[in-house]
């Protein structure tokens, strides 16, 4: 057995591709999702309450669907990366990184020795297809995918450096983390922001690296779309089903 294809690294071609923010934190909800044409889904472990186990339950619910996954931890912790690659994440995606050392260490967290200093699971995991996945030590590189995200005006400061990490596939830009370091609260599309949005995606460019951002709302990703973002969020499971819920009273009580 070989190790399991990536299929969102694979994606990464030049055409945008979109993707929806999954943060009911269950694998029930998480496979509704990935029957219903996003290419690709957020699995949340930072804002979202998952753990291991129900981030596992996830990747199982839609490993049978063309929906690729994407795993944001929490944190960078190495330990916590080592066990979400262990139960079969490929494309990770990891928060508020501001430095090129940073992400250098993120990249070492993702491999064995002597590249860096991923502990070795073998056998127990499901990574290895509990062992039989051929060469998986040496191979396994091949198909990960780890996305830094860029949030803060260091990080953007950075960029340039950040996105040229060998062993970096993409950059993800968190458009309202980054509103708020530089002072607009809740207004992502303040020029000063959007002129920062655009210098992170020229520099992550510019490295050969693919782009990412969050956009739920139509007319924005439309933009970053037009700019050559390679990959967007254009929805979250939470806000889509608590609209969709007010919407459905409204039609019935108005404003009763």
């Amino acid at each position: 057995m070989q190790v399991p294809h990536n299929p969102f690294k694979a994606s990464l071609t030049g055409d945008t591709r979109y993707g929806c923010w999954a943060g009911f934190a269950t694998g029930y909800a998480g496979e509704i999702l990935a029957t219903t044409g996003f290419d690709w889904l957020l699995i949340d472990g930072e804002h979202a309450p998952n753990t291991v186990p129900t981030i596992l339950a996830q990747l199982q619910a839609v490993a049978a669907y063309p929906c690729a996954p994407v795993v944001r931890a929490v944190n960078h912790d190495p330990a916590l990366i080592k066990q979400l690659l262990d139960i079969g994440t490929q494309t990770l995606m990891l928060p508020m990184v501001d430095t090129a050392e940073q992400a250098a260490q993120l990249v070492a967290a993702t491999r064995y020795p002597p590249q860096g200093f991923r502990g070795v699971g073998g056998g127990l995991t499901r990574a290895t297809r509990w062992g039989e996945v051929e060469d998986y030590m040496t191979t396994a590189h091949e198909e990960l995918c780890l996305i830094v995200q860029v949030e803060s005006r260091s990080g953007v400061d950075n960029a340039d450096a950040i996105a040229a990490t060998p062993g970096v596939d993409a950059v993800f830009v968190g458009p309202f983390d980054l509103s708020t370091d530089i002072g607009h609260i809740g207004n992502p599309n303040h020029p000063e922001v959007q002129a920062m949005i655009r210098h992170t995606l020229d520099a992550t460019r510019a490295a050969g690296k693919a782009a990412g951002i969050l956009a739920p709302v139509e007319e924005d990703a439309k933009r970053y779309a037009d700019w050559g973002f390679d990959f967007i969020a254009v929805g979250i499971d939470i806000s889509l089903l608590r609209q969709a819920a007010k919407e459905t009273v409204a039609r019935y009580k108005g404003d009763k």
